[in-house]
């Protein structure tokens, strides 16, 4: 069965809030199964809750918009408690779901979040017109789906969304595929794609462009503590435009994290290629990462009245690390985590920062191997190099050389590939290798010349 929103009375003229008509063809459709069809035309709408057995089909020519009235926006964050708050809980969301199954999102139409109104650019960078833009409105998530049985989300284009853009939170069985976000790539907390406390998920076939993190599985702390770990991910042929990361494990680790597949991906212009986050307690294992191209750079970062605003990473093209949070949970020997198991192969990458693995006093890291890399150390943006990005953690940000490859408390590190400097970075300035009370370190590094 098919369920035409116009015949439930929602209008395309952009400005009308079709909440209640759109939720009505939602609630009919979900009583045997069947489709709701957005037509061509423009539709604006607050909170929608998507439903068992019900796909959200739109159009091509269709473009569903999310309303930026704090009065028309869920906000279901107050449905559990929740003091973690780099994850940004508050804000509410445009389409929910919770405790469902058989959950669809297709079509050739458009999800837009209206991001484009919430940010602008103050300039608080000096002119690099590169930093984090200041937000100057209510800003919801786009989506957020806890606990779904067979979610899956293709082919629609997804644009500027506000906040996070696809959510997923102790959902199982999930595809997502053919899927384009276009987000602002100077847009804070605009990450692509979120796997939090998920299992059993596809990711295939995607083109993300964020300012956030493009793809990041976590686990949040309230949805950790339903649902426990994340595991069996697959992230698969994608291409990837951000500021931030463009593939990402953490930093939020409050369950485990293990046996995730990444690769054949290329990635654009990233402040970080590859990065694996532990900072809460939780043990990362069993990640493999192959086939993997592009270049990743650093941004300028700006001041926002007076307050730092700063992405993360310098231009790594792969970054582990394992280190406390804050001053409070090193007083408090609450550990990092556990970070073993970790490969990466056929890695081709130009950078402007340092491969790191960097890990620390109990909160070792063990068993990483890196075959068959190469790894281009040459400027390419506005920034100079020199500094190592740990954020967020008692380290946080300092000045260091830039070696080709930099370890700390590792154990069983192995590298095999190649590098090479082009000025003005050179092996005699910041040389190839810098190991720190590490063991069972073997690397078979090569420089070569362009």
């Amino acid at each position: 069965m098919a369920y035409n929103i116009v015949d439930f009375g929602a209008v395309a003229d952009g400005v009308t809030n079709n909440a209640k008509a759109i939720q009505a063809a939602i609630d009919e459709a979900t009583k045997q199964g069947g489709r709701v069809v957005v037509p061509a035309g423009r539709f604006l709408s607050g909170t929608l809750t998507l439903k068992s057995n019900v796909e959200l089909h739109l159009e091509m020519g269709a473009v569903l918009i999310s309303s930026l009235e704090p009065a028309d926006i869920l906000d279901f964050a107050a449905l559990f408690d929740d003091d973690n708050l780099t994850t940004g809980w508050d804000g509410g969301c445009f389409l929910f779901a919770c405790h469902g199954e058989n959950i669809v999102i297709s079509g050739n139409g458009t999800i837009y979040g209206q991001g484009d109104r919430v940010f602008f650019d103050d300039d608080s960078d000096g002119g690099f017109h590169e930093c984090p833009l200041n937000v100057t409105a209510f800003r919801p998530r786009l989506t957020f789906f806890e606990d779904i049985e067979n979610l899956t989300i293709r082919d629609v284009t997804i644009r500027d969304a506000a906040f996070w853009t696809l959510h997923m939170a102790g959902c199982r069985h999930v595809q997502v595929s053919g899927v384009r976000i276009l987000n602002d790539v100077r847009g804070a907390n605009n990450d692509g794609i979120d796997p939090d406390s998920c299992k059993d998920v596809l990711i295939s076939n995607c083109f993300i462009k964020t300012g956030d993190d493009a793809i990041v599985v976590k686990s949040t702390k309230p949805m950790a503590q339903r649902y426990g770990s994340s595991e069996n991910i697959t992230i698969v042929g994608c291409v990837l435009y951000s500021h931030d990361s463009a593939l990402k494990i953490g930093t939020e680790t409050h369950g485990d994290i293990r046996n995730l597949v990444m690769g054949d991906c290329v990635i654009k212009d990233c402040s970080r290629g590859i990065g694996i986050w532990v900072r809460d307690g939780a043990t990362i294992e069993n990640i493999h990462v192959h086939h993997v191209t592009g270049s990743v750079r650093k941004y300028a970062d700006g001041f926002h009245e007076g307050h730092p605003s700063m992405w993360w990473g310098n231009g790594e093209p792969v970054f582990v690390n394992a280190t406390y949070r804050n001053r409070e949970r090193l007083e408090n020997h609450q550990k990092p985590g556990t970070i073993r198991n970790i490969t990466f192969d056929h890695i081709y990458m130009d950078a402007e920062s340092s491969a790191f693995i960097g890990g620390d006093e109990g909160a070792r890291i063990s068993d990483v191997r890196i075959e068959d890399f190469k790894f281009t150390y040459k400027s390419q943006g506005t920034q100079k190099a020199g500094y190592f990005d740990e954020q967020p953690s008692i380290r946080n940000v300092y000045a260091h050389r830039i070696p080709a490859i930099y370890a700390r408390h590792v154990d069983g590190l192995y590298a095999k590939g190649t590098v090479c400097f082009v000025e003005p970075y050179s092996l005699e300035e910041n040389g190839l290798c810098e190991t720190e009370q590490c063991t069972g370190v073997r690397l078979a590094v090569e420089q070569s010349v362009l």
